[in-house]
């Protein structure tokens, strides 16, 4: 369980707390350069650096301070580690799961603020230790006096102020100690951190996001999604009908048949949302997904981080997918091309490194023969196509931000089918949202049979 840490509201006292990390990272560096030495070591810079305290002390004071530096961390982990040393890249990735809640002084006041004096006359029970904390905000569960459930999202004091400073500020601290390499221009996702972060701040619009998706499925009785409690939600408090599925990872240990039928569903819905709609929830964290044992439903939380994408960026990835399963290198590289990942004059080299990191990640949907998630390399081999790729290729750009949350989106998706143990025949399953000849025809003959 999340710790409890007062939330920094002042610009000054936020960047203090950025100060007083960077000090502890040139004190840690200090300690460890000494320790090396004395056992008759030559320490590099980057050794010093990268240690696991320093790490440590990152991913420490950004989940502390939450919002946008906590997010900074997130959207820089998204990289695979491409560019972030890995073991950066590893620590920040705890960062999408691991937040400190407020105390109940700071909750009052917020409720306080947007509900007015007496709030609490409304409700037969408010329970003030939060059941989920994350980067904006966190989650309380209550009962109205009419008996309703409800789940209650409160922002933390002062985050939407301080968005675009603690993004700078938290951008110069990883410059200043070298955690980013100078090679690396993170400006553009810098920019869609600031982005992001002041949508999910504004509770009224993952509101309306939320409303959205309930429309999308309101006739597919596998999905649940939460009732909006209009008079109830503000900028900084969101209300909504409370669900009481279980966590998503506890299918894991029902029978073989339901853990493919659940992670299918879940399969489905991320290619309807990237194929069909344009619109994508890109938060994969598994506390976002509830399963409801008595239904079979799944049950959809969280809607801050939602993305459209254009109709002509659908045809873009849609061409990159099927270029990678069935096309020759040539295929690939234009297609990665039209997508963002290559551009027309990179080097030989850097453009057959990343046709081969797209071929990997793509791997089950080169054929119609089921997949297991849980018994595969994959991510092995693609993190070996990473290191080889930083050690010879030295490159130093992001795909497109959009891409990115893609990326989030995909992998974490891939972690959980994986977490679920589920075999899927992939291409099968993709082939009505790929326009694929060949998986069409094998999907009608599997029906007929």
């Amino acid at each position: 369980m999340a710790s409890e840490r007062r939330i920094t509201a002042s610009r000054l006292g936020r960047l203090g707390q950025l100060g007083r990390l960077a000090g502890g990272i040139a004190g840690g560096m200090v300690s460890e350069g000494a320790r090396q030495l004395s056992t008759g070591q030559r320490p590099s810079f980057g050794d010093l650096l990268l240690t696991p305290a320093n790490a440590r002390r990152v991913a420490e004071r950004l989940s502390e301070m939450r919002g946008a530096a906590m997010k900074v961390g997130q959207l820089l982990s998204m990289d695979g580690g491409q560019l972030l040393p890995p073991q950066l890249t590893e620590v920040l990735s705890r960062l999408r799961e691991d937040a400190h809640q407020m105390p109940l002084g700071q909750v009052a006041q917020v409720l306080r603020q947007a509900w007015g004096d007496g709030w609490e006359s409304r409700f037969r029970r408010f329970d003030f230790t939060p059941i989920a904390s994350a980067s904006i905000g966190q989650v309380h569960k209550a009962e109205l006096r009419d008996g309703r459930q409800l789940a209650i999202k409160v922002q933390y004091p002062g985050i939407r102020r301080s968005i675009d400073s603690d993004v700078d500020n938290v951008a110069t601290l990883l410059r200043l100690v070298n955690l980013v390499p100078q090679r690396v221009d993170f400006k553009p996702v810098l920019a869609e951190a600031k982005q992001q972060l002041h949508a999910e701040a504004d509770y009224h619009q993952e509101a309306a996001a939320l409303a959205g998706f309930a429309r999308l499925l309101e006739d597919d009785p596998r999905f649940g999604v939460p009732a909006v409690i209009e008079d109830l939600t503000s900028s900084d408090v969101l209300a909504m009908a409370f669900l009481d599925g279980q966590p998503i990872e506890s299918v894991s240990d029902a029978p073989v048949a339901q853990r493919n039928q659940v992670a299918a569903t879940l399969l489905e819905l991320a290619m309807r949302e990237v194929f069909e709609w344009g619109l994508v929830q890109t938060d994969p964290n598994f506390a976002n997904y509830l399963y409801a044992p008595h239904s079979g439903q799944i049950q959809l939380l969280d809607f801050g981080a939602t993305r459209e994408y254009p109709a002509q960026q659908r045809r873009a990835l849609r061409a990159l997918l099927l270029a990678c399963a069935d096309g020759e290198d040539g295929d690939v590289a234009r297609a990665a091309c039209a997508v963002g990942y290559l551009k027309e004059d990179d080097a030989p080299g850097y453009a057959a490194s990343i046709v081969r990191l797209l071929r990997t990640a793509t791997e089950p949907v080169h054929d119609q023969r089921p997949f297991a998630f849980r018994n595969t390399d994959l991510a092995e081999r693609m993190s070996e196509v990473v290191i080889d790729m930083r050690v010879r290729q030295k490159f130093g750009r992001l795909p497109p931000t959009e891409v990115l949350f893609l990326h989030r989106k995909l992998g974490g998706l891939y972690l959980l089918l994986s977490r679920l143990g589920a075999t899927l025949p992939v291409r099968t399953l993709l082939a009505p949202y790929l326009g694929d000849r060949a998986g069409d025809a094998t999907s009608r003959a599997q029906a007929a049979g």
